[in-house]
């Protein structure tokens, strides 16, 4: 969970404003962005395969 406490006096904004910093930070806003709308099952694999995927080993190629 993502506290923010008021440093001094500081406003509300620059208190939002470090809140929204700390969500992207935490991948929390992508999260929220990728359930937010239905994805195809194939787009699902598509994309799981592309975050799984390994990078080629051996010398490389000319």
């Amino acid at each position: 969970m993502i506290k923010v406490k008021s440093r001094g006096n500081e406003t509300a904004e620059q208190m939002l404003r470090r809140f929204k910093k700390m969500c992207e930070k935490e991948g929390l806003t992508k999260d929220i962005k990728r359930i937010a709308y239905y994805e195809k099952p194939s787009e699902k694999r598509r994309r799981q395969a592309r975050t799984t995927r390994k990078p080629p080993m051996g010398p490389p190629r000319r």
